[in-house]
């Protein structure tokens, strides 16, 4: 109860009570960031016949991989205050076709996160504007994971953070407060630090390189729970090359390593490939007001 109190009030509370020094700037965009599209195709034919080949390709799996991905924002700015509502969800599956072996399908990636960015430049160096930042994010996935639960879990951040910046979109270092429902019998509060990033620079006329990620560091649990994380990294980087409109296509990495409590090793996860998107911002108020009472 004490988590969904402090989300409803980062959430809405807080923006009704943020005021600006010169109410006279508004924007309101809609940042499509990316809607992808991440495929491979591996088709192999008469592997049976090849088996003793040395030759791997043609003795190899068939297999399949599709990913989806949304990443979208509705962004706030009134002067020095800025307030992000992003949702972002993917959902990763492959197939493999052995030969002689039953077809066997795997989730590789299965994420929904709902958050909310509040920002305040309390000060400005040249393009850069730095000051406090708050968030609160609900995430959990499309489906369970094999015997385990659905993940469940409301997050709350608070720190400082860059923003604004042509390259520099949010780098940020925070505190955390997490609330993990994810086992109805094993519900946990846990504190951590958390650093991130979001960057973009464009290479040349219609190339950009994209990253995104953060790094967790768990500090303190109410309760242990074997799978509960000690430490977490994610990262992201994307290369988009305008193919005609706002469709681009590039190459992509994807990085995950964490390491759980009730392990003894890291477990990571590697993924490498060519990604479709789609990216577009709308501008849906912009208002300048240079009347001074």
């Amino acid at each position: 109860m004490k988590a969904k109190f402090l989300l409803f009030a980062t959430l809405f509370v807080m923006p009704l009570t943020a005021r600006a020094d010169n109410p006279d700037e508004i924007e309101l965009f809609l940042n499509i960031r990316r809607i992808g599209l991440e495929m491979s195709k591996t088709q192999v034919r008469h592997a049976a016949e090849y088996q003793d080949s040395p030759i791997q390709a043609l003795k190899a799996d068939s297999q399949d991989f599709i990913k989806g991905v949304l990443d979208t924002a509705l962004e706030y700015k009134r002067n020095k205050f800025k307030w992000d509502n992003s949702l972002f969800m993917e959902y990763g599956k492959t197939t493999l076709k052995p030969y002689n072996q039953p077809e066997t399908t795997n989730e590789n990636a299965d994420k929904i996160l709902l958050s909310s960015d509040m920002s305040w430049a309390c000060w400005k160096w040249g393009q850069f504007s730095f000051g406090p930042t708050v968030r609160g994010a609900y995430e959990t996935e499309f489906v369970a994971s094999g015997d385990a639960p659905r993940q469940n879990l409301v997050r709350m951040n608070a720190g400082m953070s860059l923003f604004d910046h042509p390259i520099i979109k949010s780098l940020y270092l925070t505190g955390v407060y997490e609330y993990d429902f994810t086992y109805s019998h094993d519900k946990t509060s846990k504190t951590a630090a958390e650093a991130g990033w979001r960057l973009e620079y464009k290479l040349r006329e219609g190339v950009k390189f994209h990253t995104n990620g953060y790094y967790r560091e768990y500090l303190s649990y109410s309760d242990y729970v074997a799978t509960d994380l000690d430490r977490d990294f994610s990262a992201v980087v994307r290369m988009d090359t305008n193919l005609w409109g706002n469709f681009t296509l590039g190459p992509y990495v994807q990085y995950r390593r964490a390491r759980a409590r009730g392990a003894d090793e890291y477990g990571s996860n590697f993924i490498m490939g060519i990604s479709f998107n789609y990216i577009n911002r709308f501008g849906l108020i912009d208002v300048v007001n240079d009347d001074k009472e």
